[in-house]
């Protein structure tokens, strides 16, 4: 039995952030807010498999009310929403995602986050995309304001 999920999470960009994009540190002069790393594709790809099994969403699991996620590297999140997927019976079959964001590029990143989702999730970096794009400068994404990642997952039992 095969299931599908979507995943989208937002965060702002401010300056005095780390920035944590698929699992990796990247360079830049801002940094996604949020109570944990703020890692948005890690996030968007926690929703997309807890949605695939109608497990609710990454707020209802990692509350950012509770101390104990503040700071949280987003990879122990996703490990721990993989062992949910894992005790239901399901494993991950591949990962498709985009980023939208202005700056910075992360096309040099993109393999590194790939590795680092496929290790998390037992999977090859073939079985994981990372995509991005820009907004052409419109909104809050173009002003470099804030970030987006979607995430797509498909789950088979087994």
């Amino acid at each position: 039995m095969y299931r599908i999920g979507q995943g989208i999470d937002f965060h702002k960009m401010v300056e005095g952030r780390e920035f944590w994009l698929g699992g990796v540190l990247i360079p830049h002069t801002r940094g996604a807010l949020g109570h944990s790393d703020a890692d948005v594709l890690l996030h968007a790809i926690c929703d997309a498999l807890l949605g695939a099994l109608a497990l609710g969403d990454i707020g209802h699991h990692f509350p950012d009310t509770d101390p104990a996620y503040k700071g949280i590297d987003s990879k122990l999140l996703l490990a721990h929403t993989y062992k949910i997927i894992r005790e239901k019976g399901y494993k991950v079959v591949n990962v498709d995602s985009t980023i939208l964001l202005q700056a910075p590029k992360i096309k040099k990143y993109a393999d590194a986050m790939r590795a680092a989702i496929a290790s998390i999730l037992e999977l090859t970096t073939d079985d994981v995309s990372v995509k991005a794009t820009t907004t052409e400068t419109l909104s809050f994404i173009g002003r470099e304001e804030g970030i987006v990642a979607t995430a797509n997952v498909l789950l088979v039992r087994g």
